[in-house]
């Protein structure tokens, strides 16, 4: 699959996604909000108590996650969405939202002022995400920009300051599920990024900006700002 390579709108493609994130959501909320019941009568599956203002704000910030990714996948990605991208993602976050949900229904443990900071870690990590893309995207709208590496902005401090955001609210998730297997899901996401997404971006910036990235690559962390 040639990632970042061609430039598209690909309606068909975003709009499957968009449906299957839809309903991915739907089944989250109702697995948070009674399905588990269903499920012990259906096949005796039983979760244990479960802790509805927990489950409350699990879902809430699932809710966030689904509209930052409307905005991105509508707004923010200019490049071609292939059918293998538009089936793939929609699983990786059936992870996060029904795995999650599925993670917090086996704890009865109520919120406290550590889940205000897990949450404050999701806020952040979902504005870095967002904010690192948008202001790539109003960088580039600027015709005297056209055909430069964009080095700015939150990218100043990591060339992949988007993907570690996305590392920062899918931790804070797992750890609002207060289940320590739940964090097998950002360490999977962490490899994905590290061995897959990363070199293969890295090698098309290469190739599209030469020099201009070399230096780049040579003056700032990949991932994690200030360490990695």
């Amino acid at each position: 699959m040639k990632l970042y390579q061609s430039q598209g709108k690909s309606i068909p493609q975003r709009l499957v996604l968009f449906i299957l994130q839809t309903v991915i959501l739907a089944i989250a909320g109702w697995l948070l909000f009674g399905g588990e019941k269903m499920l012990l009568n259906w096949w005796g599956w039983n979760f244990g108590q479960g802790n509805e203002p927990r489950q409350i704000v699990l879902f809430c910030l699932f809710v966030i996650v689904y509209f930052r990714m409307i905005f991105t996948i509508f707004y923010l990605l200019k490049r071609s969405i292939s059918w293998e991208e538009a089936i793939s993602i929609p699983i990786a976050f059936g992870l996060y939202y029904i795995g999650f949900s599925l993670f917090s229904l086996s704890t009865g443990a109520p919120l406290s002022i550590s889940d205000i900071f897990f949450i404050l870690v999701f806020l952040i990590g979902s504005w870095m995400n967002t904010a690192s893309e948008w202001g790539r995207d109003r960088w580039k709208k600027n015709p005297d920009n056209k055909g430069k590496l964009y080095m700015e902005g939150l990218f100043y401090y990591s060339m992949h300051i988007n993907y570690f955001g996305d590392v920062l609210w899918v931790t804070a998730l797992a750890l609002v599920t207060r289940q320590p297997w739940a964090l097998l899901i950002p360490i999977l996401l962490i490899c994905l990024f590290v061995f897959y997404n990363i070199p293969v971006l890295d090698r098309y910036l290469e190739n599209k900006y030469g020099k201009a990235f070399i230096v780049y690559k040579k003056s700032t962390k990949k991932l994690i700002p200030f360490i990695y």
